[in-house]
């Protein structure tokens, strides 16, 4: 958590605290594994109306940020759920609504944004392809085939194309780990075409769409397989422009980023915090626990491993609010970091609590089920080191002329 919150900020984020402290206690959180939704469409509104779904939207269109950084106030949102292992599709929707913010014409903002802000809606992003890693070039930099389209058997898991039909476009393609995407109202899909990455708004609803839920290790968050098979849609489907949104997909991918490594680091906060309480007061051999000097070396660790994943996701979101050249490295080494820290520090606090740690009574096994989900989702450690690689080696071609 930033330790300079202004003080709109701060009361910001106490009050998130504190809803959050009254409606989402670890025990409703175990409730909701049975909800096929994994959340409360009311709980949702209502965190709606604290700012929740605002925050990235341009005020012409009925949101605002508390600082005048929203990523920075978002990263409060997202740290607090960690805290609590909460549900709810902050992370879909509010790339959602920040792209459509940016992007959308006047017809799509005026249809889709309404419902975001309320809470009355949900969208999510489709961008990754069955098959496929979360790489720099993955989605940015795809074109379709010009040739026929390969039949699926020939392919085990084909790239998502979007083919020129008409006034509008096919598209044709396998989304997988999409996000409430069985809960959404509006899906933002990616896709290659002939003249470049292109997205596409639509309605969850649209015909040649299946959802297909899936299972997921956390018990609260839904994800779904979106097959698109010969979906027709406009060009008024289009966000944005036709061919050029590499530059967009690489801004939702580092607004994801951030909120990833918030939330991770937030759920690593809280179980630090109550492992050293529960070392303190445990008592072994007539001694606290975390009087063992071994411990302490171990807790030292854990904290100065937890003090740098709060720091690198602070230097992230404010990279990636500035839009510099830096904010893709910057978004890649604060995944990498937090995302291999933070279920290392998870897995000591178990270790701290010996036999009980590992029981499904105790609840640091829901904070482990939340980072290990968020660790592989857009994009693993060692994916985001090989992106951090290719950023570099970018950088270094283009100062030698080499590009």
């Amino acid at each position: 958590m930033e330790l300079e919150l202004t003080d709109d900020q701060r009361l910001f984020h106490e009050t998130s605290r504190k809803f959050l402290d009254v409606n989402m206690a670890t025990t409703a959180v175990r409730a909701l594994a049975a909800n096929p939704d994994g959340f409360d469409r009311d709980w949702w509104r209502s965190g709606a109306g604290l700012g929740w779904t605002s925050l990235l939207v341009d005020e012409s269109h009925g949101g605002g940020a508390i600082s005048g950084t929203g990523l920075a106030d978002l990263a409060i949102v997202a740290e607090e759920l960690g805290r609590h292992v909460g549900p709810g599709p902050l992370l879909a929707v509010n790339v959602v609504a920040n792209a459509v913010s940016r992007l959308g014409s006047a017809a799509q903002q005026a249809a889709v944004l309404p419902g975001l802000l309320d809470g009355s809606q949900m969208a999510t992003w489709c961008l990754r392809d069955a098959g496929g890693k979360w790489t720099r070039h993955s989605a940015s930099t795809a074109t379709a085939p010009t040739g026929p389209r390969r039949p699926e058997a020939q392919s085990n898991e084909p790239a998502a194309v979007a083919s020129a039909r008409g006034v509008g476009f096919e598209i044709n393609a396998k989304k997988v780990m999409v996000e409430a995407a069985a809960q959404a109202d509006w899906l933002l899909v990616t896709a290659a075409t002939t003249a470049g990455p292109t997205q596409f708004l639509l309605p969850s609803t649209t015909p040649g769409i299946k959802i297909t839920p899936s299972t997921s290790v956390d018990l609260v968050r839904r994800y779904a397989t979106v097959r698109f098979n010969g979906v027709q849609v406009g060009l008024d489907a289009v966000l944005g422009t036709v061919g050029h949104a590499a530059q967009n997909i690489e801004r939702q991918l580092q607004v994801a980023l951030v909120l990833q490594c918030a939330e991770m680091t937030g759920a690593a906060g809280k179980v630090f915090e109550f492992t050293c309480e529960y070392a303190t007061d445990r008592y072994s051999f007539g001694r606290p626990l975390a009087s063992y000097q071994a411990l302490k070396h171990r807790f030292a660790d854990m904290k100065t491993w937890l003090e740098a994943s709060y720091a690198t996701t602070l230097a992230a979101a404010a990279a990636v609010h500035a839009q510099g050249p830096d904010a893709p490295r910057l978004a890649s080494v604060a995944k990498a970091y937090v995302a291999d820290r933070t279920p290392e520090i998870i897995h000591d606090c178990i270790q701290m609590h010996g036999g009980i740690g590992v029981t499904w009574e105790h609840d640091l096994h829901l904070y482990l089920r939340r980072v290990t989900l968020l660790r592989a989702m857009y994009g693993t450690p060692d994916e985001h080191r090989e992106r951090i690689a290719t950023i570099v080696i970018e950088r270094e071609d283009a100062v030698n002329g080499n590009r």
